[in-house]
């Protein structure tokens, strides 16, 4: 009789500790790793006794553990209803990530609040990612992601890791309690006060590697490192227009360029994007592995790309002064900036210079030396006509009730060492915002020509807010004292347009925007076109980024078929299931993307503020909560000081706010002026704490 067998033998009779079941069968390390299989198969269960047989099916609820906290949990349910409190002690050791098996029991408070008890791991987490802590001669991992618990780690796996660094641990041995979990290091990162190593870190948890398959990457070095006479026949040759870009002065991987022109009546627009999709052919490794990373990312002065540098850097690349196959948007437009008519078309062109957003922005004020001017002397008169074109399209934006959020975001200043030395609050020039219009532009063209045809496509979408999170944002309003004016229950775009422009520079305006945020849905890809809501567009979709953004590639590739005169109905029968897909992967690399870049940001911002301990500083409150009140700087930088820090006395939370002490009646609300003094920074975990100074 096998191992298993005897273990469910034993079980029958009556549940059993591990240690009895090693007194009846010894054999420990197989006895415990075989209930360990048994559970994850769902088949054994962890009882208040020990072990017992998993009840019928139907009796458990299969879900996802999401968080772990000191104390307690709780589990996602995969069919999407409500999350499920956990005790600690009905925990049974399952981790954040766990895929798991729940039983709902009553609150052992006894008050009818539902609970569960985690009766088995079905799908166990393999790897975490933290910090390593040095504890009574033991090295124990604090995830990051669940601090509250400590793994401990073998000694014999240790592979030199030492307290305070950075490292990925893979579990070799489950516990029945969080104390009994052993693991072995895999990857050491370095100090976890450098935001360099905890950058790695966060990558590498989240799955981004720079680095590409080899058979990827050998399929990049095939393609060509120019373009040929060849690849130019069928397009339409604009190489002898004065096209150029425009980009930060960093920029490698240069997606788009821009063309305008005074015509009759109006305006010729040409936005000409990189045409990846003539290189990555669908089904090809390097299209496999695109849509698997969806979408390339940026953080501090480096990139996690979507395509290997061969495309990003090279042939994709629209570089200056080399021909390059682009895929254009034409677009006429009236008097007032609206779009009349618009085409696609594969196109052949060479910039003329590589724009810097600073020096075209020099140029638009006056500013610019006879050296830059020199350098742009082929572009300026479209440059002039650009800005003027700009100035009409901005116009209608602003009509329309496009919303402009002021997010905050920070530009992080590095030097040699790849240390942060510096936090400005990026701005945006006149430059900026002229190309972000252009590509609008031609980002609607594309959905709208999708929609009129019928076609499978990957449209961005932004749907009107949900009412619920519409009535809390007008009681975080009305509590702040904001005034709003919102003639129905749904606000429309203009409406919310205008109580951000009400508030923009004011102490409130990062409350103001940071609620009209978390009121409005999540932006995201989707197969089917339902408009965008934020720029008050019924049709958007993301076209003039493909060498960094899958979906702009998938929509090239959708495109090329509608230029080359495939019908309708052939191109469904063809993209239909891609175009869904597209959508689906394109919107959860998105999502893991951008909380990466932040959870990265906010390490870098916490190396800069360490050698500014002790120091003062003046900030706005920008957020309240029961434990104490958040404080921005100029900079963007952010730090808690915490309630105990505000008062000797226990604080109330009012109206989500401010905080009141009501032995003094002293309150703390947000966008109110605060000086504060740096207490403490935690680099691995991106956190600032401040004092009142």
């Amino acid at each position: 009789m096998s191992i298993k067998s005897k273990i469910l033998r034993e079980l029958e009779k009556k549940p059993r500790t591990m240690k009895e079941l090693k007194n009846k069968l010894g054999n420990d390390k197989k006895v415990a790793r075989t209930v360990d299989e048994l559970r994850r198969d769902n088949r054994v269960q962890r009882t208040k006794g020990g072990y017992a047989l998993t009840k019928p099916e139907g009796e458990t609820v299969p879900c996802t553990l999401v968080k772990l906290a000191a104390g307690f949990g709780f589990a996602r349910p995969d069919d999407g209803s409500d999350d499920i409190f956990i005790p600690g002690r009905a925990l049974n050791g399952a981790m954040p990530g766990d895929g798991i098996r729940v039983e709902r029991v009553e609150s052992a408070k006894g008050d009818h609040r539902t609970e569960g008890r985690v009766a088995a791991v079905t799908r166990p987490r393999t790897g975490f990612v933290g910090t390593v802590r040095a504890e009574g001669g033991r090295l124990y991992l604090v995830p990051d992601d669940c601090p509250a618990v400590s793994i401990a780690i073998k000694k014999s796996a240790a592979g030199g890791a030492r307290d305070g660094e950075k490292a990925a641990i893979v579990m070799l041995e489950r516990g029945e309690t969080h104390e009994d979990h052993r693991a072995g290091v895999a990857m050491r990162f370095g100090s976890s006060a450098q935001a360099r190593h905890c950058a790695q870190a966060i990558l590498y948890a989240a799955g981004m590697d720079r680095r590409f398959p080899e058979k990827v990457k050998a399929e990049a070095k095939e393609l060509p490192s120019a373009v040929s006479e060849k690849e130019c026949r069928g397009r339409e040759d604009l190489r002898d227009l004065p096209i150029f870009t425009i980009d930060s002065a960093q920029t490698k991987d240069i997606d788009d360029a821009v063309y305008a022109e005074r015509i009759e009546g109006g305006y010729l627009l040409g936005v000409h994007i990189a045409d990846v999709s003539h290189y990555v052919a669908p089904g090809s490794r390097l299209d496999k592995e695109a849509l698997r990373r969806g979408t390339s990312v940026y953080y501090a002065d480096s990139v996690i790309p979507m395509l290997p540098r061969q495309l990003s850097n090279g042939i994709c690349s629209l570089n200056e002064g080399e021909d390059r196959l682009a895929f254009s948007c034409i677009m006429k437009l009236d008097e007032m900036g609206k779009i009349v008519d618009y085409d696609f078309r594969k196109t052949v062109i060479r910039s003329r210079v590589k724009g810097v957003y600073s020096e075209v922005n020099a140029i638009l004020d006056g500013t610019a030396d006879g050296e830059t001017r020199e350098k742009y002397s082929d572009v300026i008169p479209v440059i002039e006509t650009l800005r003027e074109l700009f100035g009409k399209l901005y116009a209608l934006r602003e009509a329309r009730g496009a919303a402009q959020i002021e997010s905050g975001e920070a530009a992080l200043i590095l030097n040699e060492e790849g240390e942060c030395i510096d936090v400005v609050r990026r701005t945006r020039g006149v430059a900026e915002r002229m190309i972000e219009e252009f590509m609008l532009c031609a980002n609607t063209c594309a959905a709208s020509l999708a929609r009129r045809l019928g076609i499978p496509f990957v449209y961005r979408v932004h749907e009107a807010p949900d009412p619920d999170r519409v009535a809390a944002l007008r009681q975080a309003l009305t509590a702040a004292g904001v005034p709003y004016s919102f003639a129905g229950e749904q606000p429309t775009a203009l409406e919310i347009a205008k109580l951000l422009d009400d508030t923009r520079g004011t102490p409130l305006e990062r409350f103001v925007h940071t609620n009209v945020l978390r009121t409005m849905a999540k932006a995201k890809y989707e197969p089917a076109p339902k408009g965008h809501f934020g720029l008050a567009l019924e049709d958007y979709a993301h076209f003039t980024s493909p060498i960094r953004r899958y979906p702009d590639l998938a929509i090239h590739r959708i495109l090329t078929q509608v230029c080359a005169g495939a019908d309708a109905k052939d191109i469904a029968e063809r993209f239909a299931g891609f175009a869904a897909e597209a959508a689906r992967q394109s919107s959860e690399c998105e999502v893991t993307a951008m909380q990466t870049e932040r959870d990265i940001t906010d390490c870098y911002k916490a190396e800069f503020m360490h050698s500014k301990l002790g120091e003062e500083f003046d900030g706005v409150i920008s957020s309240v909560t029961s434990f104490g009140v958040y404080v921005e700087l100029p900079n963007t930088v952010e730090g808690l000081v915490r309630a105990q820090e505000l008062s000797q006395s226990e604080l109330t939370l009012v109206d989500g706010v401010c905080l009141q002490d009501a032995s003094t009646g002293r309150r703390w609300q947000i966008g109110d002026s605060m000086r504060v003094k740096l207490a403490s920074v935690d680099v691995a975990q991106g956190h600032i704490d401040f004092i009142p100074a």
